[in-house]
């Protein structure tokens, strides 16, 4: 490498977050060029810098393939990726000596820490008219087979397969010991689907040196492409809003009935979804008035982990657990939380005391509004094309006056559903859907910028409100099995349009330029 020493960095992102940075290339400048670093997010934490060029995802050569090939591969890498990277100076001196940057030896970053252990990984694929699109070869001597004839956007690689990959399961059944017909017959009994656990090469010897037997329970969910949810979710004056049922002939804990407007709804849960865990305790095993018992036990907020119809099925043709992707989060490196931040600054050194001044002046505000005179008093600005909203011309004596909103005040959740990453005009539909009542989480500009810069999480929790709401249990009409409800009026009323509208238009996007947030 003639000197030149390209980092190697993992990142890792739970549901709903980014990367942290932006993808570009532009007019006059070579390569893939890192830019816009968010402030405490996973690329800054790990220690991209900006203008650093991309030279591998994943292990790919990405250097002279064309943007839109090199965000698709970001993209389907799903909840975690790994880059090899080199600084803009490097890079261009590097360019001008013509430095052959296929020979790279560097220690893995993940967010700024040590690199994890390599996982195992399970891969699901739906056959195309031209099948899996992939081919299998044994090795005399070694056991299992081994993945080839898998090219750059065929089934098999958008779903997480590489060349020389290591087959270890088919279905949730181990397949190291069968021949090569057994296996071939196993891939046809499969079907149109099928979801495989496969390890690749460097993670083989990882566990071979260390004489460890590598199954489902060690891999990674993140190139499943469907995944379990993780919803937050506060109970409001009357409960969650829905019914916790069990249903004849079938095993689990499920979401019915869902009151419309209520915390149930705005936090994301859908009708049918299986309840997996309550604040991480796996619920499969415990009868319904466990279940319920759990929810009391949380106070009046819990954290669920819930899966819809076609990743259950998914999760279980692999004979897999959904608690894997748990633990694949758990084991994600998230921002710090925010007492954990609070006594950070933002170079990352500990104070040797807790500033409570502070902790009390950090945090943000909920808001509830109620219409007065048909309006809430207030304009709500985007820029067209950026993520993002703040409050503005609030009415002296309006609703948004009384209820404590400021000009400026940048707006983090409406009506318990985080809107930092949506659009505008996402914003502005939310709260026409309000009706007369709405309740807003904002956080003062300079309050909001510091704690994102400290990489803390804006929600309600940093409120640390004390209020505590029994969950409420009743025997539904359909069957005997008790209820967790949530009751809201219905709300039809729409907001008037002139009093939410965008002075402010700019665009993150030139001629020259292709940019793109991950």
């Amino acid at each position: 490498m003639a000197g030149y020493k390209p980092r190697v960095i993992s990142l890792s992102k739970r549901p709903g977050q980014t990367f942290g940075f932006y993808l570009r290339v532009e007019h006059g400048q070579e390569g893939h060029l890192i830019r816009c670093l968010e402030m405490g997010g996973p690329a800054e934490l790990a220690g991209m810098k900006d203008g650093d060029r991309i030279l591998r995802v994943n292990g790919t050569f990405v250097d002279a393939l064309p943007h839109s090939a090199v965000v698709e591969m970001v993209r389907e890498s799903g909840a975690s990726v790994t880059f090899h990277l080199l600084d803009e100076s490097s890079y261009k001196n590097a360019k001008a000596q013509g430095v052959d940057f296929s020979d790279l030896q560097s220690p893995a970053i993940a967010n700024g820490v040590a690199k994890q252990d390599p996982k195992p990984k399970l891969c699901f694929m739906v056959k195309s008219s031209s099948g899996f699109e992939f081919s299998l070869r044994s090795v005399k001597g070694e056991n299992g087979m081994f993945m080839t004839a898998v090219t750059p956007g065929n089934v098999a690689y958008k779903a997480g397969v590489r060349v020389q990959d290591r087959l270890l399961e088919i279905n949730g059944e181990n397949i190291e010991h069968c021949t090569h017909e057994q296996v071939v017959a196993k891939m046809k009994q499969a079907g149109s689907s099928v979801m495989l656990l496969l390890v690749d090469e460097e993670t083989d010897k990882f566990f071979q040196k260390k004489r460890a037997k590598i199954g489902t329970w060690l891999a990674t969910t993140k190139y499943l492409p469907k995944q379990p949810r993780i919803i937050n979710i506060t109970e409001g004056s009357d409960g969650y809003g829905f019914l916790l049922r069990e249903e004849p002939k079938v095993t689990g804990h499920f979401i019915k009935d869902i009151d419309r407007g209520s915390p149930a709804e705005r936090a994301g849960l859908k009708e049918m979804d299986r309840l997996v865990a309550v604040d991480g305790k796996e619920v499969d095993s415990c009868s319904h008035e466990m279940v319920v018992e759990m929810f009391k036990k949380s106070g009046n907020k819990c954290c669920l982990l819930v899966v819809d119809r076609d990743t259950d099925k998914m999760y279980k043709m692999g004979k897999v657990s959904p608690m894997l992707f748990w633990e694949d989060m758990k084991d994600s490196h998230s921002p710090p939380s925010y007492t954990e931040a609070i006594t950070l600054p933002t170079g990352g050194v500990q104070q040797p005391k807790h500033n409570h001044e502070n902790e009390e002046e950090l945090k943000p505000k909920l808001c509830k509004l109620e219409k007065t005179s048909g309006t809430f008093g207030f304009h709500l600005n985007g820029i067209q094309g950026v993520s993002g909203q703040y409050i503005t011309e609030v009415v002296t004596g309006g609703a948004a006056d009384r209820a404590g909103l400021e000009n400026n005040d940048i707006v983090v959740e409406i009506n318990g559903v985080n809107v930092e990453q949506r659009s505008y005009a996402d914003a502005v539909e939310m709260i026409k859907k309000s009706g007369n009542s709405l309740e807003m989480l904002v956080a003062r500009k300079s309050v909001y910028d510091k704690l994102r810069a400290k990489g803390v999480t804006i929600t309600t929790l940093l409120l640390e409100e004390t209020s505590y709401v029994q969950v409420h249990t009743a025997d539904s009409p359909k069957t005997s099995h008790r209820a967790i409800r949530e009751e809201e009026e219905e709300r039809t009323r729409s907001v008037t349009p002139e009093r939410l509208r965008a002075t402010s238009v700019t665009s993150n996007a030139s001629e020259l330029s292709l940019d793109e947030r991950f």
